[in-house]
């Protein structure tokens, strides 16, 4: 036993006989949830006038990947000439901005948690960045990886205000991942396969995901009793890696060698760095297909007998979905693996609002209230798998 926020007793997470964790001696509860979108929306015929043609020429792979992916616009923080119009801190704190009122102003916030797979700098860290756009003292903390990173966030200030230890804090996700999807970051690389009498067209890993990601950010505000109308009691928040099993699928900052072996961007030489396009976002699509699905629902089966959960039992299911490609899939290896949650009690914004990597979750969740869909009592399921290195978070959320 140890003493808490003002001498309160708390009773810290502990490892049970039947491999649950005891609960901290707060509830803790989702109070408000926030998002911002960058500029106008940007439909798929658009999408070129923003991010340009590599070497001059229209992609090979935008209209397959657009066929596929369902998403029928997104938001850029760029304009017409690709020119940046917020940093990925300025897309946070405009979400962070957007959870005060009724009572509560920003300064009455004690706990900053972000996580993104696009941060604007190596160092400072993406939540001092964010922090600099605020105007009082916080506790920070960030978040490395990729989509998962919002969920990281969203258990450390679960954990901070269940301990005891804070009044309140912040989760957040966010990304700015289109001034790296720019086709001048490719053109070195058009140049070298020229030179060297190829055609200099883009592997498929690179071209894949400028026509699947888009910017924006979202956060969520964690209080020990609920406010307002409504707000979600959180049950529990669980994520596992999948490393040790699985190699490098999503990556930034590296590249692979004609192996498959992932090196990081300290063992390329300077001129490599732009002639590889290292630093652009990749993603091993036929690695991607094998795991991506039946390695995640594995372990939400092995996350529903542990918490004694009945899919029966969830009223709303959120998963985060690079593509509609994927939602089947999803669904059916659910199915197949005893924990199936109808189709009429999923709810996806994925098409209006674009792939939003760590944001993504939060922002279904902000529009899933916003839109009426929740009542009292209600059980909300939160599932983001991550294809980085293969991690996957689950949340469940009562309403009350």
């Amino acid at each position: 036993m140890f003493l808490g926020r003002c001498g309160q007793r708390l009773l810290l997470p502990v490892r049970t006989k039947g491999g649950k964790n005891a609960k901290a001696l707060h509830d803790v509860y989702i109070t408000r949830v926030s998002g911002f979108l960058p500029n106008a929306p940007v439909s798929n015929a658009e999408m070129t006038d923003f991010l340009g043609m590599i070497d001059g020429k229209p992609s090979r792979a935008q209209y397959i990947v657009l066929r596929n992916n369902g998403i029928v616009q997104r938001h850029y923080a760029l304009d017409r000439q690709g020119r940046i119009t917020h940093s990925n801190a300025q897309l946070v704190a405009e979400a962070v901005k957007g959870l005060a009122g009724d009572g509560l102003a920003v300064r009455d916030l004690e706990v900053l948690a972000c996580g993104t797979s696009s941060p604007d700098q190596f160092l400072p860290s993406h939540a001092s960045q964010v922090h600099g756009e605020l105007d009082h003292p916080l506790e920070i903390v960030s978040t490395a990886g990729a989509c998962c990173t919002g969920m990281h966030a969203l258990k450390y200030g679960y954990m901070s205000v269940g301990a005891g230890l804070s009044r309140n804090a912040v989760a957040a996700g966010s990304e700015l991942v289109s001034p790296m999807m720019l086709a001048r970051n490719f053109e070195r690389e058009t140049e070298r396969y020229r030179e060297l009498e190829q055609d200099p067209i883009i592997g498929f890993e690179k071209e894949f995901l400028r026509w699947m990601l888009s910017d924006g950010a979202a956060a969520v505000l964690m209080e020990p009793a609920p406010r307002g109308p409504l707000s979600l009691r959180m049950e529990w928040v669980v994520s596992r890696s999948f490393a040790h099993e699985l190699d490098v699928c999503m990556y930034s900052g590296g590249d692979k060698d004609v192996d498959g072996r992932y090196h990081g961007w300290k063992h390329f030489l300077p001129q490599d760095l732009a002639g590889r396009s290292i630093f652009t976002m990749k993603q091993d699509v036929k690695l991607l297909g094998r795991n991506i699905v039946p390695v995640g629902v594995r372990f939400l089966r092995e996350t529903f007998e542990r918490h004694g959960l009945d899919p029966a039992s969830i009223d709303h299911m959120l998963v985060h979905l690079s593509s509609m490609f994927f939602r089947d899939k999803v669904h059916d290896e659910m199915v197949a693996q005893g924990i199936g949650v109808p189709m009429d009690k999923w709810f996806i914004n994925l098409p209006r609002v674009g792939n939003v990597g760590s944001a993504s979750i939060f922002l279904q969740l902000r529009d899933l209230i916003a839109e009426g869909h929740v009542k009292k009592g209600q059980k909300v399921l939160l599932m983001v798998p991550e294809s980085a290195r293969f991690s996957y978070a689950f949340a469940l959320l009562t309403a009350v």
